[in-house]
């Protein structure tokens, strides 16, 4: 009798259950987002290569002065050993406002320069300044002011969130770290970050795997904005997406940036999408920078060899026989 029962509880828990699972689901598709254009929108970029409202001449936000980054590879001897050049001398800046786009095939460089730009990695040579204070060598409370400044969206947003947790706790975990105001203020600040990605409030009950790659990667770019930075470093962030959800999320990402008045530096291997997004683009290649400037420029008017492979070697997300910049 005993086992009957216990089989009809688990069966009522299971129904309930899935039960509100379908509902979930369900008011999540009905919700439509915020940004539901899946037309990727060009940027509306000036000769100067900076948003035109954003032109105001501020510090910049991150700074990189002649950096390089070596690396001893195990390949090498004990006497002899290997070095990798992962960066030489990488100069670029990052201004309030603007998107820089950091485009490259793999292998080079660019996601090492992410990681010295967001203080994941200390330079073998060079200067880094955040808000125009030197960091080159970081003490751990260096780090911890530089993780307010600057955050950071993942290529893959499955495993940059814990399968575990739910929605809400992976909001509210680095304003607690942080030690962010108080309790009252932590849980209507995930309500506001759930509404600014283009989500309905039950999402914050959902764990991620009940979620779709978007909605995931919607949830990673709340929670890279939890601690209002300055600034956001986007690793290939629509990589890992289904095509159908790509200008979903470039077009989120784009509107978040004006509307927050936020920096964001732009990682990928594909200019095509880079063009989309960015003020400025830099290009590299075997480490170093081959080419920057305007994003008009660099793309209507390479002078690099390397660009121009680039540039011809992908065909354009949207009508190739187009440009993208508004007259």
């Amino acid at each position: 009798m005993s086992n009957d029962n216990e089989r009809d509880t688990n069966e009522v828990a299971r129904t309930e259950t899935e039960s509100a699972l379908d509902s979930f689901q369900q008011e999540t598709v009905e919700s439509a987002p915020e940004h539901p254009d899946e037309t990727l929108r060009a940027r509306q970029v000036d000769s100067t290569g900076r948003a035109a409202a954003n032109d105001d001449g501020t510090t910049p936000i991150i700074e990189l002065r002649n950096v390089s980054v070596t690396f001893r590879s195990r390949s090498g001897g004990i006497f002899r050993p290997h070095l990798v050049h992962a960066v030489r001398g990488v100069t670029m800046k990052l201004n309030a406002g603007e998107t820089l786009g950091l485009v490259g095939e793999s292998g080079c460089g660019k996601s090492t320069t992410a990681r010295v730009m967001c203080g994941l990695q200390d330079p073998t040579e060079g200067e880094v300044y955040f808000q125009g204070r030197k960091v080159t060598k970081r003490s751990g409370k260096d780090r911890k002011q530089i993780g307010r400044v600057v955050s950071v969206v993942f290529q893959d947003p499955a495993t940059a969130l814990n399968a575990r947790m739910i929605v809400a706790e992976q909001l509210l975990d680095p304003m607690v770290v942080h030690k962010i105001n108080n309790k009252s203020y932590r849980e209507e600040r995930i309500r506001e970050l759930i509404h600014l990605v283009g989500l309905p409030e039950s999402v914050l009950q959902a764990l991620p795997g009940q979620l779709s790659g978007g909605q995931r990667q919607r949830i990673a770019i709340a929670r890279a904005l939890s601690l209002n930075p300055d600034a956001i470093i986007a690793d290939e962030p629509t990589s890992a997406l289904d095509v159908s959800v790509r200008a979903q999320i470039l077009n989120l990402l784009s509107d978040l940036k004006d509307d927050l008045n936020l920096g964001m530096v732009f990682i990928s291997h594909d200019i095509q999408t880079v063009r989309y997004v960015s003020d400025r683009i830099a290009v590299m290649n075997a480490g170093t920078v081959v080419e920057e400037g305007p994003a008009r420029q660099i793309l209507e008017n390479p002078r690099d060899e390397y660009t121009r492979t680039l540039l011809g070697a992908a065909p354009s997300l949207l009508h190739p026989a187009k440009s993208t910049f508004a007259n």
